[in-house]
C-alpha cells in the first residue's frame, strides 16, 4: 500500500468535470464518490449547465493518492474526464492574523454550504506584464490591494461564499476560485463587483467558468438521466 501523501497544511482540492459516456454506471458512480467520503473526503457533486461537461466532482482531502482513486474509480465508472484542477486549500499571505475560526475554514472548509446551490468555479493568476506585474509590487501595496478586494467579498457574505484555493506550481494558473451562491445572479454580481477593485481590474488574468447547480450524486445523476433512485 502506498503511503499517503498529505500536505503539512490544509487539504488538496480536486476538480473533475465529466462528460457522461455510453459506459456511464449510475450506481458505480455512486460507489466512487461513497467510497471517497468513507475514507475522509468531502465530495461535492455539481450539475453543470453548457457544453464543457455533464457533471463536476470537486473532492477535498488529506491524501491525495485516496483523490487520484476517487478519480480512477469514476473514469472506471464510465465519465471521461473533459477537464480538471489541482490545488490546496491555503490562508493568504495577507490574513496571517485572522482569528483561528476564520483559519480553520480557510484551510478546512466543510462544503457544501447549506442553502447555497448555485455554483461556479474558476482558475486565475496574476499578470506578470512590464506595466502590470503583480510580483513586482512591494508587499505592503499588494497587501493594500487584496484589503480592498476583500472588503468587495464581505459586502456578499450570507449571499455567496468564496473558496480560494492555491495551484501554483500545482496547475496551469495560481489560484482556483469556487463560488457557492445562494441565486444564480448571485454569482454573476459579486464577480462583476470584484472585477472593479484595483487587484482584480489591473492584475488579473481568469481561466474558463464552470456554473452548474449543488445537489447530491444521486440527485445530479437523475437531474443529467443517468441514475433513477426507485428504479
Amino acid at each position: 500500500m502506498t503511503d499517503p501523501l498529505r500536505p503539512t497544511v490544509g487539504v488538496g482540492v480536486l476538480h473533475l468535470f465529466c462528460r457522461l459516456t455510453p459506459l456511464a454506471d449510475a450506481e458505480a458512480i455512486l460507489a466512487a464518490a461513497k467510497g471517497a467520503e468513507a475514507d475522509g473526503a468531502q465530495v461535492v457533486t455539481v450539475a453543470i449547465l453548457g457544453h464543457k461537461a455533464d457533471l463536476a466532482f470537486m473532492a477535498l482531502g488529506s491524501d491525495l493518492w485516496r483523490l487520484r482513486r476517487l478519480q480512477a474509480d469514476l473514469q472506471a465508472a464510465g465519465l471521461e474526464v473533459s477537464d480538471s484542477y489541482v490545488s490546496l486549500t491555503e490562508l493568504s499571505e495577507y490574513a496571517q492574523g485572522v482569528p483561528e475560526e476564520m483559519r480553520q475554514a480557510r484551510l478546512y472548509p466543510k462544503l457544501p454550504p447549506e442553502g447555497k446551490p448555485a455554483w461556479c468555479f474558476y482558475p486565475m493568476s496574476k499578470r506578470r506584464l512590464p506595466e502590470q506585474n503583480w510580483f513586482t509590487l512591494p508587499y505592503d501595496d499588494r497587501k493594500e490591494l487584496m484589503y480592498e478586494h476583500g472588503a468587495s467579498g464581505r459586502t456578499f457574505a450570507g449571499r455567496v461564499l468564496q473558496v480560494v484555493t492555491g495551484s501554483t506550481g500545482l496547475d496551469d494558473y495560481e489560484w482556483g476560485v469556487t463560488l457557492f451562491a445562494v441565486h444564480p445572479d448571485d454569482l454573476k454580481d459579486v464577480v462583476y463587483t470584484m472585477r472593479f477593485d484595483r487587484a482584480s481590474a489591473i492584475y488579473a488574468e481568469f481561466g474558463p467558468f464552470y456554473t452548474g447547480m449543488v445537489a447530491t450524486v444521486e440527485e445530479v445523476l437523475d437531474r443529467i438521466g443517468l441514475y433513477r433512485g426507485d428504479a
